[in-house]
């Protein structure tokens, strides 16, 4: 629904995969002017069918005359085939916008891209997003951001339309070491969920039931309460991919060597992914770590 408190704003949104596709469409609920960008045309075609908007052949001309530019694409080689280069998005971004980056890649990539964005003259915003799929549908991510604190604070309430929470952690690049430290944690707890229930079930527990009591105590998280029901079911085809927690995970390693920081239950379990993978599990929900402990 339009704000009419908020000015209508010329937007480009790049990248309309399950997540960018809904985060696109808040924006185009909201009465914002969007011209959106998929390398699939057909994705895009589909998006301004649904939403009424416009698509562009490039993320250039995506770009051109935006106040902000969003994009939402897998990963570092991703984000720099759509940014840079005479067809990228930072040819067309224009003085004085802002682009905002909601893709989870690493650190080091997004200060590149902020030393670039800063040579033409425009702000850049790391912004990586935490909620899945369905948390991009309902417009209620977690978004945290890098960058500069002027540029945030206008393209926060815009980011608000499919954000219930967007905060600034600090200078370019601390958006995406917090979208670490959540991959972290978040890996550690499906692991530990993974391992609890298979616990129960083989001590002949009922495992639904474990899971209503243990969710009242100090058990009680997100992923017990959502994922822990369909582990049980064996139901993984949902939610966010193995391939893409794993990547993650890899970002999350490299940036730990950097900083010296210690990360061994994440090393393993960046491991089970990989095994999860090799049996062709890589589309399943990441929560799908219990296959690997129930097989006979």
């Amino acid at each position: 629904m339009t704000d009419p408190q908020q000015k209508k704003l010329k937007l480009a949104f790049i990248g309309l995969g399950v997540m960018g596709y809904p985060m696109a469409g808040h924006l185009a609920r909201a009465g914002h002017d969007v011209t959106v960008y998929n390398r699939t045309q057909a994705k895009a075609e589909k998006w301004v069918k649904e939403y009424g908007a416009r698509a562009a052949p490039t993320p250039s001309a995506a770009a051109q005359g935006a106040q902000i530019v969003f994009s939402c694409v897998g990963n570092d080689r991703d984000l720099r085939q759509v940014t840079l280069g005479p067809d990228g998005a930072f040819a067309g971004t224009k003085r004085g916008a802002i682009y905002a980056d909601h893709s989870t890649v690493s650190a080091n990539v997004s200060r590149e891209l902020e030393q670039a964005a800063c040579a033409g003259g425009f702000s850049y915003l790391d912004a990586p997003v935490s909620g899945g799929q369905a948390g991009a549908e309902k417009g209620i991510l977690t978004i945290m951001v890098g960058g500069d604190a002027q540029a945030f604070a206008t393209a926060q309430p815009v980011m608000a339309h499919y954000g219930r929470a967007v905060t600034l952690m600090g200078p370019p690049g601390c958006g995406q070491l917090t979208k670490m430290v959540n991959q972290i944690t978040v890996v550690g707890l499906v692991q530990a969920l993974a391992e609890g229930l298979n616990f129960a079930m083989r001590a002949g527990l009922d495992a639904k039931k474990v899971i209503e009591v243990i969710s009242k105590g100090a058990a009680q998280s997100w992923q017990l309460e959502n994922r822990g029901p369909t582990m049980v079911d064996d139901q993984y085809n949902f939610g966010f991919a193995v391939d893409w927690m794993r990547k993650d995970l890899q970002i999350c390693l490299d940036e730990a060597r950097r900083n010296g920081a210690l990360l061994p239950v994440t090393a393993i379990v960046e491991q089970w992914y990989g095994k999860l993978q090799e049996k062709g599990c890589g589309r399943l929900d990441s929560s799908s770590l219990m296959k690997l402990l129930t097989e006979k």
